[in-house]
């Protein structure tokens, strides 16, 4: 009887190491090594193997709230609205069992701000493989969506595309970057999907995630803050009460920016216009540390204000604000 236990414990062992080397490239093989594991063994959970082995969507999948707050607060600097709001939001919408629509985030400010950034720290902390997932998508406006004579033929693939990934994981996450540099229209191609519809056609897409980056409304960010900043109060003072007003009707009303006269913005489906402030000096030499850290390299302090020394600073006359925010830290590190 031992021996018996030891032959099927073996055969399965087996399999699955079989399963390992073929997942890669045949799907239907890893499925059938596994069911026949499953066989062999007589307790083993289809599922819960083919996920050792391939990418699941696992709808039942709970965010690490404490994981996403530790990430925002250590990677993310100088963003006190962006850390608080993007957390707040992530974490209510996936505690909703029931969301009655997708959750729509739209962000805003210079680049270098974390724009960017946000949005891989959200992927990675929705789906294990982040930005490399099959249930992450990116589309870059300049490269998937460059023709305006096009617009139709975008708007066409784009419902196609979505549609097509929701069936596939209900938890499907969608980046648009370069908003500002999308044609007017080809976004409300997508306006259906992020409405309070049970289903569309069949789908539902109230547990997918919507998150939009665009320069737009950068000069808005950029003069609020230079307000606070000439009235003597600290830049943690300003809420999103303070600039979400003024974003949706700026982004709503400026031609290049993607979301120009948007039923997107006129039907309040999206959730949160979130801003990203302009950086100073201080935020500039806090990226130049996470750079060092990093590649593995210890903390030179000549070296950080070094770097944040040669970065360009506005106004003109305060030079409060860098102009690339944190852009182009990397490869001025390179040169030390």
């Amino acid at each position: 009887m031992l021996r018996t236990g030891w032959l099927r414990g073996a055969a399965a062992l087996a399999l699955l190491l079989a399963a390992r080397v073929v997942a890669a490239f045949e799907p239907i093989t890893v499925g059938l090594a596994i069911g026949a594991a499953s066989a062999i063994t007589g307790y083993l959970s289809y599922n819960d193997i083919y996920c050792r082995f391939a990418e699941c969507c696992r709808e039942e999948r709970p965010l690490n709230a404490s994981a996403l707050k530790l990430d925002l607060e250590e990677k993310l600097f100088g963003q006190h609205l962006a850390t608080e709001v993007i957390l707040k939001a992530l974490t209510g919408f996936r505690n909703n069992k029931n969301p009655k629509k997708p959750l729509t985030l739209s962000l805003h400010g210079w680049a270098g701000t974390g724009k960017n950034f946000v949005s891989q720290i959200v992927a990675e902390n929705l789906h294990p493989k982040g930005l490399k997932s099959n249930f992450v998508h990116l589309f870059v406006s300049t490269l998937h969506f460059p023709h305006e004579q096009k617009i139709k033929l975008y708007q066409d693939q784009l419902q196609k595309w979505i549609r097509g990934n929701v069936s596939a994981c209900a938890n499907s996450v969608f980046i648009f970057d370069e908003m500002d540099k999308l044609h007017p229209g080809i976004i409300d191609a997508i306006k259906p999907f992020l409405d309070y519809y049970e289903q569309v056609d069949g789908v539902s897409y109230r547990k997918a995630i919507f998150i939009f980056l665009s320069n737009a409304g950068g000069d808005l960010i950029t003069k609020t803050a230079l307000d606070f900043w000439r009235a003597g109060r600290k830049r943690e003072d300003i809420q999103l009460k303070d600039l979400e007003p003024v974003l949706s009707v700026g982004v709503f009303n400026n031609k290049h920016s993607g979301l120009w006269h948007s039923g997107l913005i006129d039907k309040n489906l999206i959730d949160y216009f979130i801003p990203f402030l302009p950086l100073e000096y201080r935020h500039v030499k806090m990226c130049v540390r996470a750079e060092m850290r990093a590649r593995g390299s210890a903390i030179d302090e000549d070296i950080v204000t070094r770097v944040a020394e040669e970065m360009t600073f506005f106004p003109k006359d305060e030079k409060i604000y860098s102009d690339k925010g944190c852009k182009t830290v990397q490869s001025r590190l390179d040169f030390h």
